[in-house]
């Protein structure tokens, strides 16, 4: 089996927000599938590190989740910040469970486990800001992150998150703190497109390798992580 991954699939198959508009991203979704299933075996598992959907609630979701059903192997799927329907880990279960998505579980507030290792996921948050707001998400997510983490029971973690917890001109301490102190090696994330993936970070800070795997920048193939 493999573990591969990959982020910011941003799906619109249930709603009038195409991403065909914006360059490199013509054809995506033919482009998604046929690497995905080309690579991607029905025993493997597949991390999709947020902005699954620009849905807005589980009936616009229906048509994404079904398109993501369809492609080869188990989906691992945790939040991004455009993920709108996202809900209560009991009420996303209950929907995969009615439509018959068995391929697809949730990151939230837990993590799954392995032969020899663990996947442990959050959104993550935003870097420094005044706002009370963004500090209180911030703390939560931190909160979600260890959560995870905690839940692991395997020695080698290996964390996904949505927001970069470092680029090359700024880091997010708080987070950068807890990857630290539970001795991660490998960290992925996303939300980085087009210019803004200029400033991502593809290499070791600290203890911690970090890559971008957002769907454009990966040309929409799924990133493999490692064989097991």
């Amino acid at each position: 089996m493999s573990l591969f991954a990959i982020a910011d699939t941003h799906l619109s198959f249930g709603t009038n927000k195409p991403m065909d508009t914006f360059e490199g991203w013509q054809n995506y979704t033919e482009k998604l599938e046929k690497n995905w299933n080309s690579l991607v075996l029905p025993d493997d598992y597949v991390v999709i590190a947020g902005d699954i959907s620009w849905a807005m609630n589980f009936d616009e979701l229906y048509n994404d989740f079904k398109f993501l059903h369809s492609l080869n192997g188990k989906k691992l799927i945790s939040k991004g910040n455009h993920d709108y329907w996202w809900n209560t880990l009991t009420k996303m279960n209950k929907f995969v469970e009615e439509n018959s998505f068995n391929s697809i579980s949730f990151i939230h507030n837990n993590s799954f486990d392995f032969d020899d290792f663990s996947v442990c996921a959050s959104r993550g948050w935003m870097f420094d800001s005044d706002e009370e707001q963004d500090e209180k998400v911030l703390r939560r997510e931190v909160m979600r992150l260890k959560t995870s983490l905690n839940s692991a029971k395997r020695d080698e973690k290996i964390v996904f998150l949505h927001y970069p917890p470092v680029t090359t001109n700024e880091k997010c301490d708080e987070i950068f703190e807890v990857l630290n102190e539970y001795g991660i090696k490998k960290c992925y994330y996303g939300h980085l497109h087009g210019v803004a993936a200029k400033f991502s970070v593809d290499d070791t800070v600290g203890e911690t390798e970090f890559k971008l795997i957002s769907a454009d920048r990966l040309n929409f193939v799924p990133y493999l992580i490692k064989k097991f």
